[in-house]
């Protein structure tokens, strides 16, 4: 993973060590200050009663992704919002790829665009999730 500086790179990891993360599969593959994309390989457990990826996991993708653009800049985020809008079933086997794009940086909050795609770079979902940006640090 190519970061562009340390403190980015003390965020990476801290982002990589999240075990909600972990327990489903979700890879951080790129960071930047507003922008990040993670990855995830649908399993077979992740299925609903329809045999399709679970509309939870696609948010989840999403969240990760939102969650690591948005606490980017080294301050305390926290999600006040997420709207989704899921346009494709996944099946097991299929590798998704979310990516959360910074929209708007404000002092107070922020907006971020997030979209999700499987391996063949169709949109699976897409979404929008407002934070709120707390006064102190993620990392020292």
């Amino acid at each position: 993973m190519e970061v562009e500086d340390e403190e980015l790179k003390r965020l990476y990891e801290k982002f990589s060590s999240d075990p909600y993360c972990r327990l489903l599969g979700i890879k951080l593959l790129e960071l930047k200050r507003g922008y990040s994309k993670v990855s995830l390989k649908v399993t077979g457990d992740m299925l609903n009663f329809h045999g399709v990826a679970h509309g939870g996991l696609i948010l989840s993708l999403a969240d990760a992704a939102f969650a690591a653009a948005s606490n980017s800049h080294n301050r305390v985020a926290v999600a006040l919002n997420i709207n989704i809008n899921y346009r494709r079933p996944v099946k097991a086997g299929e590798e998704l790829i979310a990516e959360a794009f910074e929209e708007s940086l404000g002092k107070a909050t922020a907006l971020y665009r997030m979209m999700v795609k499987d391996s063949a770079g169709n949109i699976v979902a897409i979404c929008e999730g407002l934070v709120y940006r707390r006064d102190e640090p993620v990392v020292n």
